[in-house]
């Protein structure tokens, strides 16, 4: 049987993750810029979903489809796809190919036309590669106990956080002259995300060589992490020289309504932190927020400009994502 995996650039983490997850069980994923038999599969974003919809439902292929915009609204693809995978896919996808090749019905974890029934698992990251050779980011951590009202990252990877062991990190690292890693927060190794472990990170900083990255995309940190400490652990282990993390808003109000978890006064603290540590703070921002007052959006442009005094601001237009708390707002 042969397996394809349709080419989309903004689905290329998602491609890393599953080849070297379905190569663990014997399925080589074959990228291709069309729909091509036997299989061929879909990572889908919010973006990208509806683009893909004619395509897929005149695929002369099985069709497998999965990504963030599927596992959220998995009821809506399954009317046009054969098959979709919800949530994580380094277990459901290789097991729904084996059921094809087999003629069996779908595991857990995948939806149909005919219905839906959730998979029992998470995903033990030590079971499969960081990632393959496709992408050259190794996959730390997985999951955000905060959950943004704006962010799909809890709702497809679960709010607990897990973390990859420092052997298999330090194992695949050696590998690379550039180690860079994918996390929703780089200070939050070895830790529930809510109480820092920075002992942790620190042995496993202790272990690598070559030049790190730590803290800059696609592995950011969250502002309230930011401390002396922790810069420490940057300057002394690490080549960055920028230091990447979200404040938002400006407006604590806001923040509090995006359910964030951390105040302006911490984005603050965390660019005079990197100001006075020889680090460039790059900071996050999203205009349009709902329920946004004029004085909201004064306090989130002046906090901007005292940002870009010392650093730099990267501003987003917000997008309701399907699956999250404002989808609708």
């Amino acid at each position: 049987m042969k397996i394809h995996w349709r080419e989309i650039t903004s689905a290329s983490n998602s491609f890393a993750a599953l080849s070297a997850a379905c190569e663990v069980h014997g399925y080589h994923l074959e990228a291709t810029k069309e729909p091509r038999p036997d299989v061929t599969c879909y990572s889908l974003n919010s973006i990208t979903g509806r683009g893909y919809r004619d395509e897929i439902a005149g695929a002369d292929c099985i069709t497998v489809v999965g990504g963030p915009h599927a596992s959220a609204r998995y009821r809506e693809v399954a009317r046009y796809a054969d098959y979709v995978v919800v949530g994580e896919g380094e277990y459901t996808l290789p097991a729904l190919l084996a059921a094809i090749e087999e003629g069996r019905d779908p595991p857990p974890g995948v939806a149909t036309s005919e219905g839906y029934t959730p998979a029992r698992h998470t995903v033990l990251l030590d079971a499969y590669p960081p990632f393959s050779d496709v992408k050259g980011f190794l996959e730390i951590t997985r999951g955000c106990p905060f959950g943004c009202g704006y962010c799909q990252t809890p709702r497809l990877f679960g709010r607990c956080m897990r973390h990859r062991s420092i052997d298999e990190i330090s194992r695949y690292a050696a590998q690379f002259r550039d180690i860079r890693f994918v996390t929703p927060n780089a200070f939050a190794y070895g830790s529930d995300g809510v109480h820092l472990r920075l002992d942790r990170l620190e042995r496993l900083l202790c272990r690598l060589d070559g030049r790190i990255y730590l803290g800059t995309f696609p592995g950011e940190v969250r502002p309230e992490c930011v401390s002396q400490r922790s810069i420490d652990l940057v300057l002394d282990h690490c080549a960055n020289t920028r230091l990447h993390f979200g404040a938002q808003s400006g407006s604590d109000s806001v923040l509090r309504l995006l359910r964030r978890g951390h105040t302006v006064e911490d984005v603050v603290r965390a660019v005079d932190l990197c100001r006075e540590n020889g680090l460039v703070p790059v900071v996050d921002f999203i205009l349009g927020l709902p329920s946004e007052s004029d004085d909201d959006q004064r306090a989130t442009l002046d906090l901007v400009k005292m940002v870009t005094r010392a650093g730099k601001a990267h501003i987003h237009y917000f997008m309701p994502l399907p699956g999250t708390p404002l989808q609708n707002s």
